[in-house]
């Protein structure tokens, strides 16, 4: 729990001492014993995260301004480490110059910032703790990342969202209309990420309806990207990672022309997540492909 403790800045309070006074015990019924087999059987040794990527330069374009990052490790032993992932998705601003080179920028310099972080943690021995939570990393690593876009592609742009993954604790920083969807075992599909485009601002004010933003001349105008401005202020969430369940990050080639149902639905029937992903591009430029597509799809299993 130390190890915890250390990653996400938090202390668990002391709690009172419980009587034991009234307490009444009961053996297990044969039903609840078949339960709690049944589960330790169904149980993945070590917790590991499977991913896939999937990405196409579309049907209406001549230039892939989308770049995609993903990497997992997993460290089993005597002593493990739970397993760690990082994923990230970055869209180019399509009509600014260099966007294929701001994507690229962006994920490269996020993912360099938050491996740094983590190298003494996950590779050295003795481990030693992070000084900061998941949170102030992954707000540090898109600050990072604003000044290198500004540096390197003047004048361009690049949504990005990125996910750190460390056993069931997923942190999200999120810049732009790519997205963050997380899939539970019913078969639920939610998106934990918010479009910071001038459509879904209309949408949430209540001044268009969500049938009129999916046809809005302006819905892929940003207030909020990389390389827009000097200040930036991403978005930074954590949530746990449904076991068994599924975190797709896309960029707005793949969402903004498969309807959700749709997503949900081919993620669900494709025999493995690498189909999955092949199946979701595919869908997209069967829906005419007008922008790149990008997705990385991951799977915990625990």
């Amino acid at each position: 729990m130390d190890f915890f403790r250390n990653l996400f800045g938090k202390k668990e309070p002391k709690k009172p001492p419980v009587s034991n006074d009234n307490v009444v015990t009961a053996p297990l019924s044969e039903m609840q014993l078949q339960t709690i087999k049944a589960m330790a059987l169904n149980r993945h040794e070590p917790p590991q995260l499977l991913v896939a990527s999937g990405q196409s330069v579309g049907r209406q374009r001549e230039l892939n301004e989308d770049s995609l990052f993903a990497l997992t490790a997993t460290i089993a032993g005597n002593t493990s480490n739970p397993p760690f992932g990082l994923f990230i998705i970055a869209d180019g601003m399509g009509g600014h110059q260099y966007g294929e080179v701001a994507s690229n920028v962006a994920i490269r310099t996020i993912s360099g910032y938050i491996m740094k972080k983590f190298h003494s943690t996950l590779f050295n021995l003795p481990a030693l703790p992070l000084d900061e939570s998941l949170q102030e990393i992954a707000h540090a690593a898109v600050q990072e990342a604003q000044r290198a876009v500004l540096r390197e592609a003047p004048g361009s742009g690049t949504t990005v969202t990125a996910a750190i993954v460390l056993g069931q604790q997923l942190t999200i920083a999120h810049v732009g209309d790519s997205r963050a969807y997380l899939l539970y075992n019913e078969q639920r599909m939610e998106a934990i990420t918010r479009d910071h485009s001038l459509v879904q601002r209309l949408e949430e004010l209540g001044q268009i309806t969500a049938a009129e933003a999916a046809v809005h001349p302006q819905r892929n105008v940003l207030y909020r990207a990389l390389g827009q401005g000097e200040n930036l202020e991403p978005d930074v969430v954590t949530t746990p990672f449904p076991v068994g369940g599924y975190l797709l990050l896309c960029s707005d080639g793949l969402w903004g022309v498969v309807p959700e149902d749709e997503i949900r639905k081919i993620i669900y029937e494709a025999p493995t997540i690498q189909r999955a992903c092949h199946n979701l591009v595919a869908a997209a430029n069967e829906a005419g492909g007008p922008d790149n597509i990008s997705a990385v799809l991951v799977q915990l299993l625990a």
